[in-house]
């Protein structure tokens, strides 16, 4: 369930404003020397999938700010600001990249696909750059597809330059692309979370009575990145705290015999790890046994569900039964499962689809999600454990394993 960091422009450009935690981390080195990163076939073979849903659906044109999708089918691995950096992707040929003058050099530096760039300058309309490609590559008149992360302004800004414009969502011809994953990206993914089982194995030795939320944090990330993933968050929530899925602003310290809730995540190669375990500092009593019992449980509730085939939001049925015939919920409510059973996972930290009530999505092998039907009770504290799973057509593989007792929870 992690929180996404957002990405800079220092970031974007490979500087780092974050302190070099791994310094800190000795006897640990990189476990991610033999990842390889996803090759131009692989992207031009993306875009191929892309235009062929494109022609099927009736777009001219798919409009894509900085973002995974733009590092999905491009490479180009860009910041959004207040200046317009967009990707174009025609039905058919090459795809444009229109970004102001003086970012071409770096934007340049990642783009992966063989393509044109134009750019603005500082007093001239982006989007009139973008409406000049259209028109010169005869899409002006088709519909223009737009990414569903892509800003109000630079919709609006397109409509004003092209009035006749047919404009609409390209969720249903991006989205088919992205959830389902390769074997390239799903060996990015374990190797991303490799490194985060690994970085908890480290820093749940070090943990100590007294230590903040942000004393563990900070081991946890140097953990990460000593072994060569690049820390995306780590939520840490101590006792009561852990009865609230994002947490508390109150102040919080590791206590005997209180919970810890962690939840983790890196990147490598840009794809995501998301990985969620819960233990007790000191003796767990008997009913943070029993909850942590019944969490452990609603992982494997959500596992047997998830089959080929199955609507996504019949996994989040599935858990929310089980709990209700324990006494929690329903539905929503606390006691219980406050939160959807998964989500999506890959380039991004959460995509789309979700294991959610009313999805209907069909399960399909590539697809991947997080499974972390945690449960919480306000005033005392709460229990989340989170591993991802990759579907194939033989069923459920898991990126990470599932502890199977509150003693262990690292195995």
């Amino acid at each position: 369930m992690g929180l996404g960091l957002a990405v800079g422009a220092g970031a974007a450009l490979g500087l780092s404003s974050r302190p070099s935690w791994a310094a800190k981390q000795s006897g640990l080195s990189p476990i991610t020397g033999g990842v390889k990163p996803i090759g131009q076939a692989e992207r031009l073979a993306r875009v191929a999938k892309l235009q062929g849903l494109m022609r099927a659906r009736g777009f001219s044109a798919v409009l894509i700010e900085p973002g995974a999708s733009m590092t999905y089918f491009t490479g180009v691995r860009w910041h959004r600001s207040e200046r317009l950096t967009a990707a174009l992707i025609p039905v058919e040929g090459d795809a444009c990249i229109v970004t102001p003058h003086f970012e071409e050099p770096s934007v340049r530096e990642t783009l992966a696909i063989p393509g044109e760039v134009r750019v603005w300058q500082e007093d001239e309309n982006p989007l009139a750059v973008v409406a000049a490609w259209l028109r010169e590559r005869k899409l002006a008149q088709g519909v223009v597809g737009v990414e569903e992360t892509v800003r109000y302004f630079a919709v609006d800004g397109l409509r004003k330059v092209l009035p006749d414009v047919a404009v609409r969502s390209a969720a249903e011809v991006v989205r088919p692309c992205r959830m389902v994953k390769s074997q390239a990206e799903l060996d990015l993914m374990q190797a991303a979370t490799d490194v985060t089982i690994a970085a908890y194995r480290h820093t749940a030795a070090q943990i100590r009575r007294g230590m903040t939320p942000a004393d563990i944090a900070e081991i946890m990330n140097g953990a990460t990145e000593a072994l060569g993933g690049e820390p995306e968050f780590a939520l840490i929530l101590l006792g009561e705290a852990s009865a609230y899925p994002h947490g508390s602003g109150k102040p919080q310290q590791v206590r005997d015999g209180e919970v810890v809730l962690m939840d983790c995540g890196c990147n490598v190669q840009g794809y995501q790890s998301d990985v969620s375990r819960t233990l007790v500092f000191g003796e767990p009593n008997k009913r943070q046994r029993e909850v942590w019992g019944q969490v452990r449980q609603g992982q494997q509730v959500a596992l047997e569900a998830a089959r080929i085939g199955a609507p996504a939001g019949s996994v989040d049925d599935a858990v929310r039964a089980y709990y209700a015939k324990l006494g929690y919920g329903p539905g929503y409510r606390l006691p219980g499962l406050s939160h959807r059973t998964g989500h999506g996972i890959g380039l991004d930290g959460h995509e789309p689809v979700n294991l959610v009530h009313g999805e209907t999505t069909a399960l399909a092998a590539g697809m991947c999600f997080s499974n972390e039907p945690g449960l919480y009770i306000p005033g005392a504290f709460g229990v989340r454990l989170e591993d991802c799973f990759h579907m194939t057509e033989a069923g459920l593989r898991w990126f990470s394993t599932p502890p199977t007792s509150i003693d262990q929870p690292f195995g």
